[in-house]
Formats: C-alpha cells, sequence, structure tokens
C-alpha cells in the first residue's frame, strides 16, 4: 500500500512538473524578454510608465540578508509624485531582496525581473497591524488585528505587480507552525492584498510559500491575474492560491497551483459582518486553471459567502490529485446566495469528489451570528466533464427547509478509482436535472434525455480589456546609487 501512494504521488509530481513546464514557456513567450536586444525588456500591461527607476537608485541590497523594507517604502513614495504625470515602474533587479510588508501607489507598475525574488522577513515587526476586514469582523486566523500583508495598497487605480517571471518567496514555514501551535493572535500576513482598487493586474510571476492566502484582491474591481505560477507545500494551513472577495469584473486564467487549501476560492465576507457589509463577488471568469490541492477544492465558492457570488464562469480547468473539482461551502448564518455558476470542460485525474456543495460548513467569526440567516443556492451549471481515478462522483446536500435548486449537469464522464466508495452519488434537499451523466446521478437529478446546461457566449466586460506592449531598459550590472 505504502509503495502504491508512493507510485501516485510520483505520477502526480511528474505530471504537474510537465504542466508546470509547459505553463513558465507559456509566461516567458507572453513576456517577451529581450525581443530588441539583450538590454531592453518589453512586457504586456493595462498601462505603461513614462518614469522608470530601479530599486538599487534608493540604496537596495539584493544580498538575500540586509532589510529593504524602508527601501520599497521610500521608493514608492518618491515615485508617487509621477502617479498623474505618465506614471512609474519600479524595476526589481535580479538578487534577493529580503523586505517587510511595504504599500503600493497609483499609477504604477512594480516590475520584478527574472533571476529576482523579493523574499518575505520572518520577523513579525515587519507586518504592521491593522484592523479587521469590516466584512469579516475578526481576523480570519484568530480574534485579534491582522498582519498588514507583504504587498498592498488601499484605494489605488491602475496598479501592475508583474515581472519577466521573478519570484516572491512568503517564507511562510515559520508562520505556518505557529498557527499549528495556537500561538498567533492576530492574523498571518498574506502575500498581496489591494482594497478598495481598481484597474489591477497581477502577472507573470512565480510566487511559492505564502504565510496563508496568496492574492487577495477585496472591494475591488477591474482585475486580470493571469500567467502565474503558485506553490506551497500541500499540507501548508490555509495557504489559498486566489481569493477574490467582495469583488467585481475579475479574470484569472493561465495559471498553476499547488497548495495547501483551496487553489482558488470565492467570497464575499462572513455571517453577519459579510451580509451587513453586502458587497457580492460577480463578473468573473477562470480559465486556463491547473491545480494540484490533496485536501481541498480546484475552485470553492464560499465558505465566506454573505455577501453574495454570481456570474461566475470557469472554462478549461485541470485538476491533478485534488480534493474536490467545484465545491460549494455554506451555512446558516451565512445569508447571502451563490447563484448564476457555469462551468465548461473541466479535465481530472485523482480525485475524492468531484461535486460536493454543502450547506453545513459551520465555521463563524463569534457567537453572534442569526442562525436564521439562511443562504440561497441556486441555478449552478456544470457540463462537459471528464474525470478518471475518483472516489465518489458526488457529495451533494443542501440544509434542511433551504433546499440547494437549479442544479444542472450534463455531458460528464467520471470514471472510478480502483477502490471507490460504495455510494457514488450522496443527494440531499438539491434539486435539479441532469443528461449523460455516468455514473447515474441521484433521482433527484432528474435525467431529462437530451440537454445541454447553459453557459454564456457572450464575452464577459474584463475580457474586453486589451493589455499595452510596455517596456525598458535593463541595466547589465547591479548599481548602488542613491537618490
Amino acid at each position: 500500500m505504502a509503495f502504491y501512494k508512493l507510485s501516485i504521488i510520483f505520477t502526480n509530481v511528474v505530471i504537474a512538473s510537465f504542466l508546470l513546464l509547459g505553463l513558465l514557456k507559456f509566461s516567458m513567450v507572453e513576456s517577451k524578454r529581450n525581443v530588441t536586444d539583450r538590454s531592453k525588456i518589453s512586457y504586456p500591461a493595462i498601462n505603461c510608465r513614462k518614469h522608470t527607476a530601479f530599486l538599487t537608485d534608493y540604496g537596495g541590497k539584493g544580498d538575500g540578508r540586509t532589510s529593504n523594507t524602508a527601501v520599497f517604502q521610500a521608493a514608492v513614495k518618491d515615485l508617487s509624485q509621477f502617479a498623474y504625470l505618465g506614471g512609474a515602474q519600479l524595476i526589481v533587479p535580479p538578487g534577493k531582496w529580503l523586505t517587510g510588508s511595504f504599500n503600493l501607489t497609483s499609477h504604477f507598475t512594480l516590475f520584478i525581473q527574472h533571476g529576482a525574488t523579493i523574499l518575505a522577513s520572518k520577523d513579525e515587526k515587519e507586518y504592521p497591524l491593522v484592523k479587521p476586514l469590516p466584512s469579516y469582523g475578526q481576523g480570519r486566523d484568530a480574534p485579534g488585528a491582522r498582519f498588514s500583508s507583504l504587498i498592498g495598497g488601499s484605494h489605488l487605480t491602475d496598479v501592475v505587480i508583474t515581472g519577466d517571471n521573478g519570484t516572491i518567496d512568503g517564507q511562510g514555514k515559520s508562520w505556518w507552525t505557529k498557527y499549528r501551535q495556537k500561538k498567533l493572535v492576530n492574523t498571518r500576513p498574506y502575500l498581496i492584498e489591494l482594497m478598495y482598487s481598481k484597474q489591477i493586474q497581477i502577472s507573470n510571476l512565480t510566487m511559492i510559500n505564502s504565510p496563508s492566502w496568496f492574492v487577495h484582491p477585496v472591494y475591488s474591481s477591474d482585475i486580470i491575474m493571469q500567467d502565474l505560477t503558485i506553490r506551497a507545500p500541500i499540507d501548508s494551513p490555509n495557504t489559498d492560491g486566489i481569493d477574490p472577495d467582495s469583488c467585481r469584473n475579475v479574470k484569472i486564467q493561465d495559471v498553476f497551483i499547488v497548495s495547501g487549501d483551496d487553489c482558488i476560492a470565492v467570497k464575499s465576507g462572513w455571517d453577519q459582518y459579510g451580509i451587513r457589509f453586502g458587497l457580492p463577488t460577480q463578473h468573473m471568469i477562470i480559465r486556463r486553471l491547473t491545480c494540484i490541492s490533496p485536501d481541498s477544492a480546484v475552485i470553492a465558492l464560499g465558505s465566506e459567502m454573505s455577501g453574495g457570488i454570481k456570474n461566475i464562469r470557469a472554462e478549461d480547468i485541470t485538476a491533478i490529485n485534488s480534493q474536490s473539482a467545484i465545491r460549494i461551502k455554506t451555512a446558516p448564518g451565512r445569508g447571502g446566495y451563490v447563484r448564476d455558476i457555469f462551468v465548461n470542460r473541466m479535465n481530472l485525474q485523482t480525485m475524492k469528489y468531484v461535486f460536493w456543495t454543502t450547506g453545513s460548513y459551520g465555521q463563524h467569526p463569534v457567537s453572534g451570528y442569526d442562525p436564521h440567516a439562511l443562504p440561497k443556492v441556486e441555478r449552478i451549471n456544470y457540463k462537459n466533464v471528464v474525470a478518471k481515478d475518483v472516489k465518489m462522483a458526488g457529495n451533494m446536500g443542501g440544509i434542511d427547509g433551504d433546499p440547494f435548486t437549479g442544479f444542472c449537469l450534463s455531458n460528464i464522464t467520471i470514471g472510478l478509482s480502483a477502490r471507490p466508495k460504495r455510494l457514488q452519488w450522496n443527494c440531499t434537499n438539491i434539486y435539479g436535472v441532469s443528461s449523460n451523466v455516468t455514473p447515474q446521478p441521484c433521482d433527484i437529478l432528474k435525467d431529462k434525455g437530451s440537454i445541454e446546461c447553459k453557459y454564456p457566449l457572450s464575452p464577459i466586460l474584463i475580457d474586453k480589456v486589451k493589455l499595452k506592449t510596455c517596456s525598458f531598459t535593463s541595466r547589465k550590472k547591479v548599481l548602488s546609487t542613491f537618490v
């Protein structure tokens, strides 16, 4: 048995490696490094900048030991003067740039060059404490405050975080240990968190070992996240890949994620706080995602969904050795809704569940939540799914007195593992229809013969945004001049 498990792990690692190499190849082509000569680097972005500076201009040291927190902060502050004079781009050259938390500014690009690593400090004092998010009411890890994210910003417009496959390393191991040992009274920092912002691009980067969630846009809009590699150990706690939270007009595409938690988790606030804040996540597309997450979901909707989740599309999704493909997580007390979800073309290998829906995901921030605040889950569409080596096709449950309705499943073939669960479909308090689904689903997912579940054909608004080709001249030698 041990040999069998090792063989499966080895096989999955090999498959993942090929996928990762493919994604990196795509990213490098997309970033167009050295298009015209050895010193000019061009890259796609929502907007180009008139002014360019290098981190070394501000005294940065890329030795992996010297703190550059004050350097990053000074550089951003200085370059903010160009926000309405053509904008500015800060180039992080090759090296290891140790830093604590720093915030960005508007009309600004942070470009991490190939061979450069932004290395997160392990010192808690390098992450100032901030208040809990208003739609959460308290910290996610503990009732206290939150540590600032490594890279942050609030009330910004036109922000680009990109590179030619540069790296952001969260050095999360010490944080994971403190979390497991229950030594934290404040929530761990995220790698990137942008709040109350619009026109955001995060692209062409490798991110590893975040202390908690990797990328967390919240209360923001018009967001493009693409050509990203995100990796954390599969046993690392709460290392979600991308968590759009109370956001609208979002595109996530060409992303490879290995995670100890959900690869992508769509959120909108927690219980009474999320209900009161009332800002849904809506109008989002997830395209060409590859995920490895043995203990969590490829795409999760919730569990913090109290402000609502609607009009979410996902297409061309690949999963390897993951717990579930699509998981809807909610509970009494959440309120809100999950509706108008459209999934088309999933290719899945080695899964515990394909479809998992639960109305009893009962984590609550405080005891004062309203148990009568019931969520609405309706109009959920899955089509064109091929899965192999699956333990259980569907584990789908709603809430007594609050059934989940409007499920549609069509053209789905699920191949079972060598030792599948005896019961392949478990369905309670859900209703819907099915067509051409193998193995045969529950009776309450009524077989309608030859039908096709809905998937919108009209483009989503964020897909209409065209990236420009921007550039800067790289320095052949690292300079140490000061401003």
